[in-house]
């Protein structure tokens, strides 16, 4: 069975970093892709940044240059830096089971999620 499991988030000063870690179990990551979402209440869910073996990586232009996606065996990191206040969300990972082509940051794509972890920023 496929399974996600994403942790690292918490309580953070702005200006500050966190890394958001996912964890896979049940599959081989370097088959499929993994991208990093976020949501808050009454908004849809925002597509971050993407990482597939096979077509790099991508960023959402709200995080390009202060987000880093990487992956190390079986599990994604985000590192997150600069954090503002509108950063604040739920921060879920994602996998797209079918293994369709491409790196998505469109959730739709996916149908395999992590449970969310809590990011707040705030002084």
């Amino acid at each position: 069975q496929v399974q996600l499991v994403d942790s690292g988030g918490g309580l953070v000063q702005p200006g500050g970093s966190l890394r958001l870690s996912c964890a896979a179990s049940g599959i081989t990551l370097d088959q499929y892709p993994i991208a990093w979402f976020r949501q808050v209440p009454g908004k849809a869910r925002e597509g971050l940044s993407c990482i597939r073996l096979s077509d790099g990586t991508y960023y959402a232009n709200s995080v390009k240059g202060r987000f880093t996606i990487s992956r190390d065996k079986n599990t994604v990191y985000l590192q997150m830096s600069s954090l503002k206040p509108e950063d604040t969300a739920v921060y879920y990972c994602a996998t797209d089971g079918r293994r369709a082509p491409g790196c998505s940051m469109n959730s739709w794509h996916y149908d395999i999620w992590g449970q969310g972890t809590q990011v707040t920023v705030s002084s």
